[in-house]
């Protein structure tokens, strides 16, 4: 029997083990949201490592957006039927930690769709149950919940944040610090407390119901700006926030 020569510029087609980054790009929007539902850690439900980890003085970013179904045609869990768009929907996409994207590509039998998309929306209810907040009884009990969540973040604003001092040392490790202080704990308090207002706004005044909506801008804007989706500042936050639910 003849071997099977390759020509020169021929190259033999080999299964893709991992995802095809280059042909999807999925949209900020997508990204954000990915990013919200994960609450920092990976959604295998039997890992949740950290996404953003502290090495000395600098934060790392590790988290890495997976396909569900493969972005390629001849990658893992490949679904040929799917569009380009489909495949970069949020639907198709969770976000992992390096090691468990390499597994679940890898080997792949052992990790179909199905299994995935558990691990999606198990996770996303995790984080849910961890942000829910049930509705009170008077404006007096929400406002003691939403008021330790506010200090914290007016504090490392006051402390960490871009007016202070250290923005004139070069050599400052506190912009690193600010960034980190943002992910893993203003971003999640924002979220709270939206979440907190929502559940309680049958108790809100019309300037109130204002307020919050406001703020919700801003924590859209915020989060944009700081998880690296664009460099542009968007709406301030707004003072009122401090006098919610206060009588």
């Amino acid at each position: 029997m003849k071997k099977k020569t390759v020509a020169k510029n021929d190259k033999p087609k080999k299964r893709r083990a991992g995802c095809d980054k280059g042909r999807i790009a999925p949209t900020t929007e997508t990204k954000l949201r990915l990013f919200a539902d994960s609450g920092g850690f990976c959604q295998n439900p039997e890992c949740l490592s950290e996404l953003f980890r502290d090495i000395e003085d600098i934060t790392v970013h590790v988290a890495e957006m997976a396909h569900i179904i493969s972005a390629a045609d001849d990658g893992p869990r490949a679904n040929t039927t799917l569009t380009a768009e489909q495949r970069g929907r949020y639907t198709n996409l969770i976000l992992l930690c390096p090691t468990c994207h390499t597994i679940i590509d890898k080997a792949e039998d052992k990790y179909p769709e199905a299994l995935v998309i558990n691990w999606k929306q198990t996770h996303k209810q995790k984080i849910t149950n961890l942000f829910g907040v049930v509705s009170f009884d008077t404006r007096e009990e929400t406002r003691n919940f939403i008021t330790p969540l506010l200090a914290e973040n007016h504090t490392i604003f006051e402390q960490y944040g871009p007016m202070t001092e250290e923005r004139f040392n070069p050599e400052s490790s506190m912009p690193i610090q600010w960034l980190r202080k943002i992910r893993v704990k203003i971003i999640p308090n924002n979220r709270r407390l939206l979440t907190a207002c929502d559940a309680n706004c049958v108790m809100l005044t019309p300037d109130e119901r204002k307020t919050v909506e406001l703020f919700r801008q801003h924590v859209d804007d915020f989060e944009a700006k700081h998880l690296g989706e664009t460099d542009q500042n968007g709406s301030q936050f707004p003072p009122d926030m401090e006098r919610l639910f206060a009588d």
